[in-house]
């Protein structure tokens, strides 16, 4: 205690210095927590020890899962600015093999000609498509059937199933051809009397190859399309009765209709490609060289929106085919009800050609087909369709021309008595 005001004033002027240099305790604040992984879970906060204890590394991991939170909540909006950029909806495209089946081709001799010997006499071309499911979805059917129990397997016919999933192009392989009439069909006349000719359009023009076609025929049994493609007798006002010959098999095979990858819908291509069986390449005659018919070849198909104008030298002629608005609207965006204006295209009522965005665009009459040369050839067949599918159709056709003619005919529900099989031999009649 000071005694005089000397030493009084000198312990004050101490406190005063020792206060100034004390350093002032800075007010903690409460930092909110970072949630650990299982507090996340739970909706709930850590406690401060709880925080205390996250080591570095996850406090990284913290902070990354927090940016993928931020990330994905960015994401519908992004998807909603994509798909109003696209101005397409979603859902009707599919990437891939979207069928696959046998194909055979027919030609028909011209009116009152009993015999065709070469392309001048022929009338009309028609390529008949009969859709299958994947072989290896028939194998894995007869896995289970073969131990006649559902739900249990043959394990030899389980493996043999899964060695043909396994295989490259296996999506394009259709299932053995049966000989039971309930098949589905569809039946397209080709606007020319022979099919578009890739090897033309890389020798001779820049310009690709195109030919119509019109499905003028669809159906679930094979004796309807028998009636179709047989002799035929009617009556006309001026020329009075007049006769058609049965319509000519000239080749046998499979096909694969595939839909490329792409991030707009205007990058989209559908290639229907073909390895033929019957007749095999060293049976190949005047026949099918005359008639565009290559071993192996494929085409880029677009499918014409009925509601858009016929215009051009290649216009096709009739209605098109009567789809439903949703299909016009998915594939076309042709206006529905209730809306104004068209989502895909500059015209009003939408695009004018589409690829074959669904398989579905093929099962109505009179739908109108653009068929553009492509490619021809085993390694061009592959190149339309990738992924080891060319090679595969290649693969199948090859042991399937072993086949005789006979059971060719037996697949369609026909006899050779009605339609001659020196055609698929490479002869004309």
């Amino acid at each position: 205690m000071p005694t005089t005001r000397r030493q009084a004033k000198e312990g004050m002027t101490t406190e005063a210095t020792e206060a100034r240099s004390k350093p002032r305790q800075k007010k903690e604040h409460k930092k909110a927590p970072k949630p650990s992984k299982e507090m996340r879970q739970l909706g709930t906060k850590p406690s401060k020890k709880e925080r205390q204890n996250i080591s570095v590394g996850d406090k990284r991991t913290v902070k990354h899962e927090e940016a993928v939170s931020d990330e994905n909540e960015d994401l519908p909006q992004k998807r909603r600015k994509l798909e109003d950029d696209d101005q397409t909806p979603r859902g009707i495209y599919q990437a891939g093999v979207i069928e696959r089946g046998h194909i055979y081709f027919f030609y028909r001799p011209k009116v009152q000609l009993e015999e065709a010997h070469s392309v001048e006499e022929v009338r009309n071309l028609h390529m008949l498509l009969v859709p299958s499911p994947p072989g290896f979805a028939v194998a894995a059917t007869s896995a289970e059937q073969s131990t006649g129990i559902k739900g249990k397997y043959d394990p030899e016919r389980v493996e043999e199933a899964g060695l043909k999933i396994l295989e490259p192009g296996a999506d394009a392989i259709p299932a053995p051809a049966s000989t039971h009439e309930s098949k589905k069909y569809r039946l397209i006349t080709i606007g020319k009397k022979h099919l578009p000719d890739p090897e033309k359009h890389a020798i001779q023009s820049a310009r690709k190859e195109i030919f119509w076609g019109t499905v003028t025929a669809l159906g679930d049994n094979l004796e309807e399309l028998q009636k179709g493609l047989g002799p035929k007798t009617y009556e006309t006002k001026t020329r009075g009765t007049r006769h058609e010959v049965s319509s000519r098999l000239a080749a046998r095979g499979a096909y694969a209709i595939v839909n490329t990858e792409a991030t707009t819908p205007s990058r989209r291509t559908t290639h229907l490609g073909y390895h033929l069986s019957h007749p095999p390449p060293s049976e190949m005659g005047d026949v099918q060289r005359e008639l565009g018919i290559a071993t192996a070849s494929s085409f880029v198909v677009q499918v014409k929106n009925p509601l858009a104008p016929a215009t051009g030298p290649r216009r096709v002629s009739g209605k098109g085919a009567s789809y439903p608005d949703w299909l016009m609207h998915a594939v076309f965006g042709t206006p529905t009800d209730g809306e104004t204006k068209q989502t895909r295209g500059r015209e009003d009522y939408g695009l004018r050609f589409a690829s074959c965005e669904t398989p579905e665009l093929l099962d109505y009459l009179h739908a109108q087909l653009l068929l553009i040369a492509a490619r021809s050839g085993e390694e061009g067949l592959e190149e339309s369709l990738g992924e080891g599918r060319g090679e595969a159709l290649h693969r199948v056709e090859e042991g399937e021309s072993k086949e005789s003619i006979n059971r060719v005919f037996e697949e369609l529900g026909v006899h050779t008595e009605m339609y001659p099989a020196e055609p698929l031999e490479g002869g004309w009649i």
